[in-house]
C-alpha cells in the first residue's frame, strides 16, 4: 500500500493547478453586466454545461475509463475551473486561500490557509513546461481542451486522492459504466458534480447565504 499523500505534495499539485487553469478561467468570464447575485449560478450552470462535456468524454470507453487515471483526473480538472471561477467572483486572489479551497472542495481534505501558506513559501519556481507543455494562450474550445488535459496530467500525481471529488447521482454513474452510451451517464454525472462543486465553494466563501445551484 502506498503511503498517504503528504500535505506538501497536495499543496504543490494544487498550486500548479491554480497557475495552469487561472488564465482559462479568466477567458471563460461570464457577461460583465450580469448581476452579482447571479454570478455563482452562471459558473455552476453555463460553465458546468461546457465543462461537463469534456469531463464526460472519457466515458466513451465505459469501464475502461475506471481502469485508467482518466475519468477522475479530467473530471477534477474541469471542476477546478468552476471552483476557481466562483472563488474569483468572491474576490479570492490569495494563492493560499485558493489552494485551500481546491483541497476542501475537490479532495474533501482539510488544508487550512495557515497550513498551506508555509508550504507555498517553501516551494519556489513553477512547473516545468517540458513536462506539461507551453502555456496555452489561444481562446476557443481547442485551447480550453488542451488546458484541461494538461491539468489532468498534473492531477494524475495525486490520482488516489481524487475519488473524494464531488460526484453525480448514482443512477447516472451506473449508466456511465456502459460502453458508448456511457457518455450520456458520464455527462449527467459530471454536470451534477460540477454543480455540487460550485455550491460547496459558494457555501465555504459565504456561509449562511442560500445557494440555488
Amino acid at each position: 500500500m502506498a503511503p498517504p499523500l503528504s500535505d506538501a505534495v497536495v499543496v504543490d499539485v494544487l498550486r500548479r493547478l491554480d497557475r495552469l487553469t487561472s488564465p482559462l478561467v479568466r477567458r471563460l468570464g461570464r457577461p460583465p453586466e450580469m448581476p452579482a447575485a447571479a454570478r455563482d449560478d452562471w459558473w455552476a450552470q453555463r460553465a458546468a454545461q461546457v465543462g461537463a462535456v469534456a469531463g464526460g468524454l472519457p466515458r466513451l470507453a465505459g469501464r475502461l475509463a475506471d481502469l485508467l487515471p482518466l475519468q477522475n483526473t479530467v473530471g477534477t480538472a474541469v471542476q477546478s475551473l468552476v471552483v476557481l471561477g466562483v472563488a474569483g467572483e468572491h474576490g479570492v486572489t490569495d494563492p493560499a486561500e485558493r489552494v485551500s479551497l481546491l483541497s476542501t472542495v475537490l479532495l474533501d481534505r482539510d488544508l487550512p490557509v495557515e497550513r498551506v501558506r508555509p508550504l507555498l513559501e517553501r516551494v519556489r519556481g513553477s512547473y516545468a513546461e517540458a513536462a506539461f507543455g507551453a502555456r496555452e494562450q489561444r481562446a476557443g474550445l481547442a485551447g480550453a481542451a488542451r488546458t484541461v488535459w494538461r491539468a489532468a496530467r498534473l492531477l494524475s500525481r495525486i490520482d488516489e486522492a481524487l475519488d473524494a471529488r464531488p460526484k453525480g447521482r448514482l443512477g447516472a454513474r451506473a449508466l456511465s459504466q456502459l460502453p458508448v452510451v456511457g457518455v450520456l451517464g458520464g455527462y449527467a454525472a459530471e454536470r451534477e458534480g460540477l454543480r455540487k462543486a460550485a455550491r460547496r465553494t459558494a457555501e465555504l466563501l459565504e456561509p449562511g447565504r442560500p445557494v440555488t445551484v
